[in-house]
């Protein structure tokens, strides 16, 4: 259906550009409105270089959170000489619900930014090709989340980090299909700085600071400068 709507615009568009020019009209700007109608129809155009930005803020300000409370874990090792288990308990616990915060955080965030966008855009946020974004975005994600729940069960948290940007690497490859190209280079970072990290296990959090953080702000602060700074 998507695909003959297509075909029957593209015809009325040639039909109204085929008339006799007047002088002054631009047969490249015909051809470019036409190719930018197909780029819409096929990908979602409409995610914001500003969403990076804040995602990448969220992750920053999570990872010195995180960062102070396994200091404090340690601190309370050097005041008594050594851990009970309910200290480790009580770290998973904070850091878990401090990973659901952020990720919240940072969803809520890069929706705002993207929605506003769109909006101007007159594009919709939750259309047939954002749908196929958010499916090929969330199979890895999801299969993911199950490896890494599986690790944290047996208390396996030397690759936590690792698996995270490695899965979040291959749902921004997969998801590029459908939308600006320019994110899988994001995802090709975020799996290189993964394998990277398998042999730094010690280093994680860097890791997944200068993954989640440093990349989403570098790569949303050039999206922003290459397609929204000029429209804004």
């Amino acid at each position: 259906m998507q695909m003959v709507y297509l075909l029957c615009s593209t015809k009325c568009f040639f039909m109204e550009n085929t008339k006799p020019q007047q002088a002054g009209s631009r047969p490249e700007q015909a051809l470019e409105d036409i190719r930018q109608m197909m780029e819409r129809s096929s990908r979602f155009i409409s995610l914001s270089g500003l969403s990076g930005v804040a995602a990448g803020i969220c992750a920053l300000g999570g990872s010195w959170v995180a960062g102070e409370m396994i200091q404090s874990y340690y601190g309370s090792y050097n005041s008594r000489g050594f851990f009970t288990g309910d200290d480790f308990s009580r770290l998973k616990i904070k850091l878990i619900g401090l990973a659901l915060i952020i990720f919240i955080l940072a969803f809520c965030s890069s929706f705002y930014f993207t929605w506003r966008r769109a909006k101007k855009q007159g594009v919709s946020l939750w259309g047939p090709v954002s749908k196929r974004v958010f499916w090929n975005m969330m199979v890895p994600l999801i299969a993911g989340a199950g490896f890494i729940l599986g690790m944290l069960r047996y208390d396996e948290w030397s690759f936590v980090s690792s698996a995270c940007l490695l899965f979040y690497g291959l749902a921004l490859i997969n998801a590029s299909k459908y939308t600006v190209t320019d994110i899988r280079y994001l995802g090709y970072c975020q799996i290189i700085l993964g394998l990277v990290n398998m042999f730094f296990i010690g280093y994680g959090l860097y890791f997944w600071a200068a993954g989640f953080g440093v990349l989403h702000i570098l790569y949303g602060l050039i999206m922003w400068k290459k397609y929204e700074k000029e429209a804004s």
